[in-house]
């Protein structure tokens, strides 16, 4: 758990390394989906239609390499596939393993209601400019001034408590009632999958259950 004293500490120390996620796929865990799919302690980022035969509830962790692999590289392809086409819904939700982690999903939770998934993306694009530079805070100045942000509105959302320890819930959710041990995890329709996953294996679990 990570306070904002914490994150103002850890954020300005020089050279502070993001934490380090399994690449390993596994299946191993199914969880009840009305249970999964109850509000949290955060509104619901949320991609596709409502009446999608299969959803995807994915945790993730805006300071893992892993993460922003999935999000810039097969992401696309599962939108254009099978979320564009009313098949798949998906559920991002926020799995923050460092203090910076839990500013970048602030500063995505502060943006626009119609701009959040802009920002996560291009966040996870940039990852290599502000995960590891020397001034962290700086970094993440400079990527949110070009994404609308003002100084004033970065400075807000940084110091915003209430926020922060909404960040913190959904991983202690996470944690304790579905057992996210790691980034990514994905629960498709239920199911856990841990770790990155190319296009072709997304594809080999959602076309039967898409009846494609």
């Amino acid at each position: 758990m990570f306070d904002r004293r914490q994150f103002i500490v850890t954020a300005s120390a020089l050279g502070i390394a993001p934490a380090v996620a399994s690449a390993a796929f596994a299946q191993d865990v199914k969880v009840d989906m009305a249970e999964l799919l109850k509000p949290g302690p955060l509104p619901e980022k949320v991609l596709g239609s409502e009446t999608a035969k299969v959803t995807i509830v994915e945790y993730a962790s805006m300071t893992c390499g892993h993460c922003a692999n999935f999000h810039t590289r097969t992401l696309p392809h599962i939108k254009k596939t099978y979320i564009d086409t009313g098949k798949v819904r998906m559920i991002f939700r926020e799995f923050a393993l460092d203090p910076v982690a839990a500013a970048v999903s602030m500063l995505a939770r502060c943006a626009p209601e119609e701009k959040y998934h802009d920002v996560v993306s291009a966040f996870f694009e940039t990852q290599a400019s502000w995960a590891r530079a020397e001034n962290i805070v700086g970094a993440l100045r400079q990527v949110s001034l070009q994404l609308g942000f003002t100084q004033e509105s970065f400075n807000a959302c940084l110091t915003n408590q209430t926020l922060l320890d909404g960040v913190n819930a959904v991983k202690t959710r996470g944690e304790t009632e579905f057992k996210v041990t790691s980034t990514p995890t994905f629960f498709i329709n239920g199911t856990m999958y841990r770790g990155a996953m190319s296009p072709d294996e997304f594809d080999k679990i959602l076309a039967p259950l898409v009846g494609g």
